[in-house]
């Protein structure tokens, strides 16, 4: 979703990532890691797309840096159910996964840094992801780095933990549920005063920005990468 639809959230992480002096290489020939016929049950597909995704990966060293913490938790999870029965792909998808970090896990986890010299000037809050806060149970990353965001006001969201109604193929299949979910999401940000809620994946960005826009409300949903970057202003 990054690359096809929000390629600013990419360029974003590129930035903040050379910013800490990490030299970032893009393999070209990756593709999505699989989740979407992941949940929707369509293993055999998923496990083809995620074998692509292990060729690509088990090629390169370091780090593997995602901007999506559903991404992250397909790769640290999901693949070791696809590739259960298969020892050979559950080692490379075992050694592929423990390199494979969230971007605010990177940051503050293995980088050791909160404070990358952000500014905002205006009233934050933070919607954290269902793959990144249970997934991957990633909650304090995000929030320190957004405490460290220099003229943030970073402002709690009521009901921050519910889910958004996105959920991947979820808001395809019932989309009247869906809608009601985002709808009490967009009504707590509203009721936060923020001008602008972060979140760190793309699929959950796409849908509460969406519901924002046609609500017309005046609060933006961006991601984390893109505050960092300094490419949001208030």
């Amino acid at each position: 979703m990054a690359d096809a639809v929000r390629p600013e959230i990419g360029e974003a992480t590129v930035a903040v990532l050379e910013a800490q002096g990490v030299k970032v290489e893009f393999p070209a020939a990756q593709t999505c890691c699989g989740q979407p016929a992941y949940n929707a049950g369509y293993r055999s597909e998923a496990r083809a797309v995620a074998a692509h995704f292990l060729n690509v990966f088990d090629a390169t060293s370091g780090p593997v840096v995602t901007p999506s913490g559903s991404c992250a938790a397909m790769v640290h999870h999901g693949f070791a159910d696809l590739f259960g029965n298969d020892p050979v792909q559950l080692r490379r998808a075992q050694a592929v996964a423990a390199r494979t970090r969230e971007l605010s896990q990177f940051l503050v986890h293995d980088l050791k840094v909160t404070n990358v010299g952000a500014r905002f000037n205006g009233r934050i809050t933070y919607h954290p992801s269902c793959h990144q806060l249970r997934g991957l149970g990633e909650g304090t990353a995000p929030l320190a780095l957004l405490a460290q965001v220099a003229g943030a006001e970073l402002v709690p969201l009521a009901g921050a933990e519910e889910c958004c109604g996105f959920g991947g193929l979820f808001s395809v299949k019932l989309p009247q549920v869906s809608g009601e979910m985002v709808a009490r999401k967009t009504a707590n940000i509203d009721a936060s005063g923020a001008a602008v809620c972060v979140t760190c994946d793309p699929g959950c960005l796409m849908n509460i920005a969406g519901r924002l826009q046609r609500e017309q409300k005046a609060a933006r949903c961006v991601h984390l990468a893109e505050v960092l970057a300094g490419s949001v202003q208030a």
